[in-house]
Formats: structure tokens, C-alpha cells, sequence
């Protein structure tokens, strides 16, 4: 009998994994199933169990050592990006079960601003804006219920001023504001060569009219943004989170969004991924959210798919690439 090695493609929300990358192109001995809708952490390992590769949408699934000890067959795992903080890495090189991911996207590459930046400055706008407040009060028979705020004149804060955090600063120059920064890491020289001003963490969140979160998450940033440090900022702020949902803390920000300790929020990602139907922060009319669109875009999804065949391919032909340990 011949063996048959079978691969599922998890999280494919919009049905594209399919049609954006040639599976067929693995040749023979290849099952590949595309799975759609979320699996709940505690169906992971009955509903995988059968599969020796899995495919990974970044962050959306997290699969933790108890749950990868319950798949027994699997030998490999690709995972969009080159980090993946909701899988245990560690638990899989103790395994010998390879790693791999997918490098930067055209949606980098091609002249402008990232599609996680676009996202960004989408939210902002919609924020200052009133463009999702004033459709709804439209819709349901009102005339311009509130004021907008002007960008020009006002201060962007960045936490974070790495590739996407840098790329936030033409954008905000074209609107006429001032750019401060902030990261545990940054150093005066780094702000400098981008044209900011660097500040202390104090002064990002006193000065800043809008804070956008541009880090990583990790140990050191998870909860980063608490009940304390919102507390800082100016009761007009906008926070905006386009990076991870636990860089913030998402109960403290519910209440300071709730009591007025800032004005609003445009969110992009969250602790728990889809947002669960019935969210708190759904309820609330001073934040804008999206289901984590960062990132998605026919461009990125089809470099991504794209190269997730070409790591399968060179594990099946004994040589994997972009490894990750």
C-alpha cells in the first residue's frame, strides 16, 4: 500500500490557501486538506491526530507541548513568518520534528507603506475621525453627533520603532504631526536615523494624543500596557494595537476605555483570536475593531502560501529551508 502523506492547512478563513499556491506541485503521495473554520484547543489532538504536517497561520492556532505530544505522526510544521509565539518550538526540536516558516512578503518589498502600517493609519483615521461612530448614528437616522479631531499639530507616539514602527513616521509628517518613540531597546541614534525624538516610556504616554503599538510580543512585552500606564496617558488619547493583543492588557484597557481614562481605541488583535462572539469590547462605542487584518492581503497570502510549498517540498526532499529552532 502505498504511503500517503497527509497535511492540513489550518485557519484558511477565507477559503484562499487552495487556489493562492500550487499544491499539486508536491507531486505524488500527497494528501492536503484546508481547514476553515477554528478548532477548539481541546478538539486539537483527535481532529490532527492523522497528520504529519501541519500548516500554520501565524498565531491564530496555538498549539502548546501537551497539545503536540497528542499528534504522534507529525514530522513537520510550517508556519507563516519566522516566529510563532503560539507555538512550542522548543517541545518540537526535542521531537525532531522540523520547523519551518516563510520569509518577508511583496507587501514588504513593494514600494509604500506595509499592509500592518496601512491597517494602522485605517484604524487611526477611522478613530479621529468618527467614521465607523458616524456611519452607524447615519444609518440609524442622525446627523453628526459629535466632533472629529484634527491629526495636524497633534503627537504619534510609537511603541516600537523597528521596520513597522519606523514606517508609521511618513504617513504621520504627510498629516503635520510631531513623532516621539519609545521601546526597551531604543537607542537615541536609532531614533535619530528614522527623524524622531526618542523619550522615556513616561513621556510616550503623557505626550502622546496617539499611541500606536508597534512591538513584538515576548515575555518582556506581554501586559506591557496595563491599568498604570494607561492611567498615564492624556484622557483624549487614542491607543491603537495593530501588533498583539498581550502587549495590552485587555482588561485594563476594557476599563479605561469604559471610564473615560482614554478617549478610544482602534484594535487589530486581541488575547483570544477570533474575538469570541459577545466580547466586552464589542459593547463598547469608543473603539474600532478588525479581525486581525494586519497582514492579510492577496499579496501577502499568495508569498506565504506560495512559500509554505516550497518548505514542504524541501523537507520531502530531505534538505528543509527557512528552519526555525
Amino acid at each position: 500500500m502505498r504511503n500517503v502523506t497527509r497535511i492540513a492547512v489550518l485557519d484558511d478563513y477565507q477559503r484562499r490557501a487552495a487556489g493562492y499556491a500550487d499544491w499539486d506541485s508536491l507531486g505524488d503521495g500527497i494528501d492536503v486538506d484546508f481547514l476553515h473554520e477554528p478548532i477548539p484547543v481541546q478538539r486539537l489532538p483527535e481532529r490532527l491526530a492523522g497528520y504529519e504536517v501541519l500548516v500554520l497561520m501565524r498565531e491564530r492556532t496555538r498549539f502548546d507541548a501537551d497539545t503536540l505530544a497528542q499528534l504522534p505522526k507529525l514530522q513537520l510544521v510550517v508556519t507563516t513568518g519566522m516566529r510563532n509565539a503560539s507555538l512550542d518550538v522548543t517541545h518540537l526540536s526535542e521531537r525532531d520534528v522540523a520547523v519551518c516558516g516563510t520569509g518577508l512578503t511583496s507587501s514588504y518589498q513593494t514600494p509604500g507603506v506595509p499592509t500592518t502600517t496601512e491597517v494602522a493609519w485605517a484604524l487611526i483615521l477611522a478613530v479621529v475621525k468618527r467614521v465607523t461612530a458616524e456611519d452607524r448614528a447615519l444609518r440609524a437616522g442622525r446627523w453628526q453627533t459629535e466632533l472629529p479631531t484634527n491629526l495636524g499639530g497633534s503627537t504619534l507616539g510609537l511603541a516600537g520603532l523597528g521596520r513597522l514602527g519606523a514606517s508609521m513616521v511618513g504617513p504621520a509628517r504627510a498629516f503635520g504631526m510631531k513623532v516621539i518613540a519609545w521601546s526597551q531597546n531604543l537607542t537615541t541614534e536609532r531614533a535619530a536615523e528614522v527623524g524622531v525624538d526618542a523619550v522615556s516610556q513616561e513621556e510616550l504616554l503623557g505626550r502622546s494624543d496617539v499611541l500606536s503599538i508597534h512591538l513584538v510580543l515576548s515575555e518582556r512585552t506581554r501586559g506591557l500596557f496595563g491599568a498604570f500606564e494607561l492611567s498615564q496617558m492624556r484622557r483624549g488619547a487614542v491607543l491603537i494595537n495593530t501588533s498583539r493583543g498581550p502587549i495590552v492588557d485587555e482588561r485594563a484597557l476594557v476599563d479605561a476605555l469604559a471610564d473615560g481614562t482614554i478617549a478610544a481605541a482602534g484594535l487589530d488583535v486581541y488575547d483570544v483570536e477570533p474575538l469570541p462572539v459577545g466580547h466586552v469590547l464589542t459593547n463598547l462605542d469608543n473603539v474600532v475593531l478588525l479581525p486581525h487584518l494586519g497582514y492579510v492581503s492577496e499579496a501577502t497570502l499568495r508569498d506565504m502560501y506560495e512559500q509554505v510549498v516550497q518548505d514542504i517540498a524541501a523537507w520531502r526532499d530531505g534538505s528543509p529551508i527557512r528552519t526555525i529552532d
